[in-house]
């Protein structure tokens, strides 16, 4: 192509420093445009608030790798299909696997340092050297944008597995149009091919914006057309090599660099419209820059080409950057400068010796064997990951684990046992963990803390994986009071039977409160008790909605509906109140203790009593109204799950309050219940039905 418009930039991808060929000379403004989206997404990703939009910059890459890579191809055409994928994925692979790898190895090996449960950091960054981190994140119900992503080192290389599965598609489409073998109607057959699925992409973009924003975000074919934009514009530039159609558009492009920086500030709420326009605007930035314009030497200053040249290595590491600055010393505004200094020195030396030298070095004169280099490469890196999870993970923690009886939700099936060696609770065989275990009998012999057949009184513990987490609370009714109390739970599972669930353990769920409860309740006497256990958290959400107040209504109407059965035989109902939203920040037990390297508390945000209380209020009023008619027991621990200003991880003897990062409440926090516990179900009084008002009865 001619100095039309500027000489062609090669790049395998659009985060990638330029690559200079012999055919084509080297074009500034390409990574100019680059150090403009870079320096965006790191703004925004410092603060959301300072630049609203600024994750745009990721859609602005996307639209330049879709025009670098079909130029590279164009450039390359190759005597046979599979010498020509051979050679491209060759170079992909010298191009960015060193500096990938090199960010995610010493990455991980940090996390380590600062978090004692890396796990989920850990297997995002294996995914990553794969090309696949896009769906890990989607799979795991990641949201971008939300506060539990920004503490994952490898949130932000889903980018990359959208442009890596476009990659496996894309040198084909190239192949078989005849384009990257220069073939008379090889542009034609591809702009057909481009524009359809392009077209066939961005519907799938708009649709799922609205139905599953997920979708729309993380995988590459609702990204398609992005990087299909960028095709056009090569094809279109290639096409007017003599420049007639965009010569006199050059002025021009000044207003179009303006546009797309007030998209950069527009609120991320209309994202959908803005990506649109973001991913127009730099197609026509590109197709229309002109040299010795106003723009170009914008673009072409050396401050913004050298951050242009770094911005795959700057790209990497500023994410990782600012999730270990979260934590540990968080981010501040005295903070900011070493912050960006750290990131500006990381990438420059992953340019200057990781990623340049190794990009240009010859791994081998066979394309198979540079693949199978780096192939291996990816596949010794992941191993090392994967074994810092399990075993050595612990031993790379440099901060102290809190004192606790129980850590972690694998604790949730230990077995519980209280002196008398007759009355230990069996942990598996009184839960069902998952959809395979529907028709599993509970046996009540193996899951009842005290003497089922002797007891003065009998309380049937039911729940999701919170009921679990109370088994130590039982302990002084049971050895001073003479309770039996029977313990069951049914992961995820409803608080109660009649509730929508459709969730993962959805068919689990409906088998526990279909059959399995009502045999347990069975087994009851008149004068015993039900005993609700299960996080309420769903049934509280932070913003008012219509969907909210249908799931109250269903959660009063269950619980109306089980008190009016129960009292139909003398039984008595409790259920436990919402808990503290402690899960929302994505806290475990060590990160909520306090430590020399979060020495201005760590990564963890808590809400404060008051909007715990304001938020709990629609539920509160739910539960409130039915206990007023009778119908239930409210048993509410906000107190000792919250004695201070602050809803934390810690009570007021500094015991740590939760076991894990889903926040079921840990074997102290349990145990530092059990008197509320055992107050409000030994309030329970016996009433003959003839006493009990007609609100009981079943609805």
């Amino acid at each position: 192509m001619k100095n039309c418009r500027g000489d062609v930039n090669i790049s395998g991808l659009g985060l990638a420093p330029s690559e200079t060929e012999k055919t084509q000379r080297y074009s500034s403004e390409i990574d100019g445009l680059r150090a403009l989206a870079v320096i965006a997404v790191i703004v925004n990703h410092f603060s959301h608030d300072l630049l609203p939009s600024g994750h745009l910059g990721v859609d602005i890459f996307f639209v330049i790798s879709g025009y670098v890579i079909t130029s590279s191809l164009y450039n390359r055409p190759g005597t046979s299909l599979f010498d020509f994928i051979l050679n491209f994925y060759s170079r992909r692979m010298r191009r960015l696997v060193p500096a990938l790898v090199v960010f995610v190895v010493f990455t991980c090996i940090a996390i380590c340092l600062f978090n004692n449960f890396p796990k989920d950091s850990i297997r995002t960054g294996v995914s990553a050297l794969f090309g696949y981190s896009n769906i890990h994140l989607l799979l795991h119900a990641v949201n971008y944008f939300g506060e539990p992503a920004q503490l994952n080192v490898f949130t932000h290389t889903w980018s990359l597995g959208v442009e890596e599965q476009f990659y496996l598609i894309f040198p084909f489409a190239i192949w078989f149009s005849g384009f990257g073998r220069r073939s008379r109607i090889g542009s034609r057959n591809l702009a057909l091919v481009i524009g359809s699925f392009s077209v066939l992409s961005l519907g799938l973009f708009i649709f799922w914006s609205e139905s599953n924003p997920n979708f729309s975000f993380f995988l590459m074919p609702a990204r398609f057309w992005e990087l299909g934009a960028g095709a056009f514009v090569f094809l279109f530039l290639n096409k007017d090599k003599q420049g007639t159609i965009n010569g006199s558009l050059g002025i021009y492009s000044i207003f179009l660099l303006i546009f797309i920086l007030i998209c950069l500030f527009v609120a991320a709420d209309y994202s959908e419209y803005t990506t649109i326009a973001i991913v127009l605007l730099t197609s026509m930035l590109i197709a229309t820059i002109r040299p010795r314009t106003l723009c170009q030497s914008i673009l072409s200053h050396p401050s913004a080409t050298y951050v242009g040249r770094i911005s795959y290595s700057l790209y990497l590491w500023h994410w990782g950057v600012l999730a270990l600055s979260r934590w540990t010393v968080g981010i501040h505004p005295w903070s900011v400068p070493i912050q960006l200094g750290l990131m500006f020195l990381l990438a420059d030396a992953s340019y200057r010796y990781v990623e340049n030298p190794l990009r240009r070095a010859e791994w081998s004169i066979f394309p198979w064997r540079t693949i199978a280099y780096g192939g291996g490469t990816l596949v010794i890196a992941a191993s090392l990951l994967l074994g810092l999870v399990k075993p050595f993970a612990k031993h790379l923690y440099a901060g102290t684990p809190p004192k606790m009886e129980a850590v972690g939700v694998e604790t949730l099936v230990a077995p519980y046992s209280l002196p008398d060696p007759a009355s230990t609770w069996h942990g598996e065989e009184c839960i069902l963990s998952d959809n395979s275990e529907v028709g599993k009998v509970i046996p009540i012999d193996k899951c009842t803390l005290g003497d089922f057949s002797n007891a003065d009184r009998r309380i049937l513990v039911l729940g999701n994986s919170f009921s679990a987490a109370f088994v130590p609370a039982f302990d002084q009714l049971v050895e001073s009071d003479n309770y039996a109390v029977v313990l069951t739970s049914s992961w995820g599972a409803s608080p109660g039977p009649d509730i929508d669930n459709h969730g993962s353990w959805d068919k689990a769920n409906d088998y526990y409160w279909g059959q399995v409860a009502p045999s347990l309740i069975d087994s009851l006497r008149p004068g015993d008790a039900v005993f609700l256990v299960s996080d309420l958290a769903n049934f509280s959400p932070p913003e008012e909605a219509a969907s909210g107040e249908n799931r109250l209504s269903q959660l009063e109407n269950s619980f109306a509906n089980l008190s009016g059965e129960l009292y139909s035989r003398d039984i008595g109902l409790a259920v436990l109140d919402g808990l503290p939203f402690v899960r929302e920040a994505m806290c475990d037990p060590s990160t909520a203790s306090k430590q020399w390297f979060a020495p201005f508390g760590g990564p963890c945000r808590y809400y404060s009593k008051n909007e715990t209380i304001s938020r709990r209020s629609h539920l509160d009023k739910t539960l409130s109204s039915l206990q007023e008619q009778r119908d239930i027991t409210v048993v509410d621990l906000m107190d000792e799950f919250c004695p201070g200003e602050i809803c934390t991880y810690e009570a007021e003897d500094g015991q740590m309050l939760y076991r894990d990062i889903s926040s079921h409440p840990s074997v102290e926090a349990a145990r530092l219940s059990a008197p509320v516990i055992r107050t409000a179900l030994m309030s329970i009084a016996y009433h003959p039905r003839a006493e009990m008002p007609a609100s009981g009865q079943m609805r």
